[in-house]
């Protein structure tokens, strides 16, 4: 299935039991709330495909993985409930992955900043290369990475978290995330990192999807409150958004 327009583009294939989900878009592969809500959509409708057992999760081209939220759609956010509705799109695809039943693989052949590094925090198992720095910016423009922290905290801890949080202006190496549990494996280049995704997903796909899905159960124990969690998160960026700081911020 293929869904593209200005907002973005979404491409599902499905092969030997794995589904490769790639999304893009024109600006750093960042996300417009359109192109959130497709893909939380398409992985809620894949957890109950019986002819799946892994999904991969990819974006577009050889740059950036994922440049987070749109900035055009930020500077629209003109009321809290709008700005509420916003964020809750990256709660929403948090909790889609959190929720999924099949493992999720990220491909990650580029930098991530902000909800790119939570949407990679939330998959399973992630594999990158030497490119994939990190940042979460948020902070620098007046709110903070609320909605992601929980899932990027799971993997990261709270200190490594608050070091990324404070230092909004500092990219992490992908060996610092390596170090740090965020990445499962980081390669020299997007070659490898595509035999190495490849090779990973073929093994998975051969396991016994009931105890893959009873494990991703496990994984993900103590976070059944997220759903009211990340909407209350939600909100409060939602705010924050309104403010002058983040307006003229994001204008710079």
């Amino acid at each position: 299935m293929l869904t593209s327009d200005k907002n973005g583009t979404l491409l599902t294939t499905i092969e030997n039991k794995i589904a490769t989900v790639q999304f893009g878009h024109p600006a750093s592969n960042s996300f417009p709330r359109v192109l959130l809500d497709r893909l939380t959509n398409e992985l809620t409708f894949l957890s109950d495909n019986p002819e799946i057992s892994v999904i991969v999760l990819k974006s577009e081209g050889v740059g950036a993985f994922c440049a987070g939220a749109s900035f055009d759609e930020l500077l629209a956010v003109s009321t809290l409930d709008e700005g509420t509705r916003f964020f809750s799109g990256f709660a929403n695809l948090i909790n889609a992955i959190r929720s999924c039943k099949k493992i999720i693989i990220g491909r990650i052949q580029g930098k991530a900043v902000g909800g790119g590094v939570g949407i990679i925090a939330a998959c399973d198992y992630a594999i990158a290369t030497q490119e994939s720095a990190i940042k979460l910016s948020e902070l620098a423009i007046g709110i903070g990475p609320f909605v992601i922290e929980p899932a990027v905290s799971r993997k990261i801890g709270k200190t490594a978290m608050a070091e990324m949080t404070l230092a909004a202006h500092e990219w992490k190496a992908a060996s610092w995330a390596h170090q740090k549990g965020l990445y499962a494996k980081v390669l020299e280049t997007q070659e490898e990192l595509d035999q190495e995704v490849i090779a990973f997903s073929k093994k998975l796909s051969h396991y016994n999807p009931e105890a893959l899905a009873e494990m991703k159960k496990v994984f993900w124990e103590g976070t059944a409150h997220w759903d009211k969690l990340l909407k209350e998160r939600a909100a409060i960026s939602g705010k924050l958004v309104l403010s002058d700081f983040t307006k003229n911020a994001l204008i710079k």
